[in-house]
């Protein structure tokens, strides 16, 4: 299908919270004339004007209105451009029909969604029709789930080479990180918690690390629930919260990518709390913690500007092969994780594919298996996200 569209990228929610991030990154790397047309879409005209204002965007920035609940309104809308990427969640509850549009008329597509159950109804019902009219729908391009997506991608491709074979066990380990939850983060939580109190179907997909691979299901996975003391990295670690959401995609990747880091991949996903008893206190204090439940910021709010800048991660990643040589490598981030360094990922996520229309072909993918060193090299370039092996 052609994709000579009116523009390459439209930003759907930019006059969101993190839709706005979107726009002032795009803006202030790639401007107005480059070689990126992009624009702003959302649901009323004067709060994109108002919005375009506030952020010090050019007038010459196109503006689209679209609203979600009207279907004649998205169709119009994804048929006008290359790459859609939508910050408009709950997914769940209000990205339904922009996938189903997309995959219809072959437009690439790019979100925040860290809603696996919802991921996985999208893939049953759009994958197909994605494949048949080559539109490549990229789920989860910001925190969940580039850095740690990648971080494995970038230690398996790290290990073939150096060990001669991937690493059929990669310990996921967030070293350090800075920074607090937006309103729709905690919106999207708390839609996938009510969803699956009414559907113990849904319960069961949260629970499986293969919900997302069509069919397949590999070895029994490290639950990463209690605390426990990881005796190669010489430090206790905590249930980290982005993990249900992370371990299915590095397992979709894998199964997309051919079971390129093997049948038998283990994978699991924490926080390191430090050694001895204070981080054995530390990591049961994490594991009790009940602030996402528990916050009541909305949609629409979030960090400030000092506190995204101010803030950072860094994710180690520890593999070993089977037959016990080890590799480690990291990603790190110089922004605030869910929002500052957020914003340039799902960006950059939507540049790539719209500079690199072989990367994929047309289905639903992951990060890493749509984009993989093409988008590493983009981060490192652009956004702030340092690759690195450790040893």
């Amino acid at each position: 299908m052609s994709k000579n569209r009116e523009y390459g990228i439209v930003v759907y929610g930019a006059t969101g919270y993190t839709g706005r991030l979107v726009c002032e990154y795009l803006n202030n790397q790639y401007g107005v004339n480059g070689d990126v047309k992009w624009a702003m879409a959302g649901r009323s005209q004067n709060k994109l004007e108002a919005v375009r204002d506030e952020m010090g965007i050019p007038a010459g920035v196109p503006l689209v209105v679209a609203d979600s609940g009207s279907s004649d309104s998205i169709k119009q809308l994804v048929e006008s451009t290359q790459v859609l990427l939508t910050t408009v969640g709950p997914y769940q509850l209000y990205g339904s029909d922009v996938v189903k549009a997309c995959a219809e008329a072959g437009t690439d597509y790019v979100d925040l969604c860290g809603e696996p159950a919802w991921m996985h109804e999208m893939i049953t019902a759009h994958g197909a029709t994605a494949k048949a009219s080559g539109a490549r729908i990229v789920f989860s391009c910001g925190f969940d789930s580039v850095p740690f997506d990648l971080g494995v991608y970038f230690l398996q491709q790290a290990a073939k080479e150096k060990l001669g074979s991937p690493v059929s066990r990669v310990k996921g380990r967030v070293r350090a990180m800075k920074g607090t939850f937006s309103g729709g983060t905690l919106a999207s939580f708390k839609a996938t918690v009510a969803a699956a109190a009414k559907d113990p179907k849904l319960g069961q997909v949260l629970m499986n690390p293969f919900a997302l691979t069509e069919g397949f299901t590999g070895p029994e996975q490290p639950p990463g629930l209690q605390p426990i003391y990881d005796e190669d990295l010489g430090s206790w670690s905590a249930p980290f919260v982005m993990a249900t959401i992370n371990t299915k995609n590095i397992h979709r990747s894998n199964f997309l990518l051919g079971h390129d880091y093997g049948n038998e991949f283990v994978y699991d996903e924490m926080m390191l709390t430090g050694p001895g008893e204070q981080g054995e206190t530390i990591a049961n204090a994490v594991a009790k913690d009940t602030s996402m439940a528990d916050n009541d910021l909305k949609p629409g709010e979030g960090p400030s500007k000092e506190e995204r800048e101010t803030g950072f991660y860094d994710v180690l990643f520890a593999g070993t092969t089977a037959q016990g040589d080890s590799i480690r490598a990291s990603v790190k981030g110089d922004k605030d994780p869910g929002y500052g360094s957020t914003s340039k990922m799902i960006a950059e996520s939507a540049v790539c594919l719209l500079k690199n229309p072989e990367a994929a072909s047309g289905g639903i993918w992951t990060p890493a298996s749509a984009m993989g060193s093409l988008l590493i090299e983009r981060l490192q370039n652009n956004a702030g996200l340092t690759f690195q092996v450790e040893s």
